[in-house]
């Protein structure tokens, strides 16, 4: 790939917005200026990813000419809050800043999620832009506007549909990620070939190794694939009123996890593995998937060095939890399936014994 830029469109209207992939791309200001209403920005990061990448990417945009207000917020899914969330608001208010700002999201999925939230509400809607420094959240979170923050009794139940006006995906970034978090990208990469892409199951089998080895090239492309997925599903179903709904593939069981367990004792990554093992256990005792089909999809999580077995939480913990995501409708479980390696399915007729056979089966 060199040092090009690999570049794709989210076709949504008046809203659309393009997707730029490519290895150094935060010293690159010209690929940001366009898109920014004023020359002001704020810039909306970690205290992990700030002192990496913060100055880099502020120093450009100050050379071109940028206004910048930098506001750090402390690292994790635990903080991921109203709390911080304000964090947010107050940087923007005591920075005197307009409605002309145009808020950045630097860092993973947190950030994206909150600072795109912030975006949403800061004097009733501001511009933003995502520049996501994680694997997970340059393959998933920061592509289709979703954001939002946790609630104690349930994961992202607080939040708006707002999309970004550019994604900026620099791999390079990815060589700093550390290994753990590295994995935990690689689920939502799993995840969209299994309900999209069955070639891609096969790419990712052949290219693990690659992968797990931080080899940029296959990473790009990886990203690349992925946000194409993702772009096709929200283009078909924006807010989540179907189609879209086949990319929370494990994500029941798994924010079930996150929440049973304290936001950030899993990361998400690593519940949505384990929650994808019990989709795909549930899909075979559905007779919808062999157990050849289980068994390789769990080989691939555990090559990827992802957990799939969930915590012992017991079943009817889990259940009670799994009541409180979004995908409940008129108080039936709406799961998402497999009924084959490469296409997903919206089932709410698995019975209860079924789903916490499921469960028991896939936790340790």
């Amino acid at each position: 790939m060199g040092k090009a830029v690999r570049t794709l469109d989210v076709a949504l209207g008046n809203r659309a917005y393009p997707i730029r992939i490519g290895q150094g791309l935060l010293s690159q200001s010209d690929l940001v200026l366009p898109y920014l209403q004023r020359p002001r920005v704020a810039i909306v990061t970690n205290d992990v990813v700030g002192p990496i990448y913060l100055e880099t990417f502020s120093a450009a945009l100050r050379d071109a000419g940028v206004v910048v207000t930098p506001i750090v917020l402390p690292d994790g899914e635990a903080n991921k809050n109203w709390e911080t969330l304000n964090r947010i608001f107050s940087g923007l208010l005591e920075a005197r800043c307009e409605r002309a700002v145009t808020l950045i999201a630097l860092g993973g999925g947190v950030i994206g999620d909150m600072t795109g939230f912030a975006a949403a509400t800061y004097q009733r809607g501001v511009p933003f832009i995502q520049v996501p420094t994680t694997l997970l959240s340059q393959v998933d979170s920061s592509v289709g506007g979703k954001t939002a923050i946790n609630h104690p009794l349930g994961k992202n139940m607080i939040g708006a549909f707002y999309q970004p006006r550019l994604v900026l995906a620099d791999v390079g970034t990815l060589r700093t990620l550390p290994l753990r978090e590295l994995r935990a990208g690689l689920a939502e990469v799993i995840k969209h070939a299994l309900i999209r892409d069955a070639a891609r199951v096969d790419w990712l089998e052949a290219n693990m190794d690659g992968l797990l080895a931080c080899d940029l090239e296959l990473l790009a492309e990886a990203v690349e694939w992925n946000c194409r997925i993702k772009a096709a599903v929200v283009i078909a179903d924006e807010t989540e009123q179907g189609e879209r709904a086949h990319l929370n593939l494990g994500h029941t069981f798994g924010h079930a996890i996150e929440t049973g367990m304290g936001y950030g004792a899993w990361l998400h990554g690593e519940a949505v593995a384990a929650g994808a093992v019990m989709a795909a256990e549930l899909s075979a005792r559905l007779g919808m998937l062999s157990r050849a089909d289980v068994e390789r999809i769990r080989r691939l999580f555990e090559r990827a060095g992802l957990p799939v077995k969930g915590p012992a939480l017991g079943a009817g913990r889990y259940l009670e939890l799994m009541r409180h995501d979004k995908k409940v409708e008129d108080g039936r479980l709406r799961l998402i399936l497999l009924d084959r390696i490469g296409r997903a399915v919206i089932r709410d007729d698995a019975s209860i014994a079924d789903i916490e056979a499921s469960i028991e089966t896939c936790t340790a």
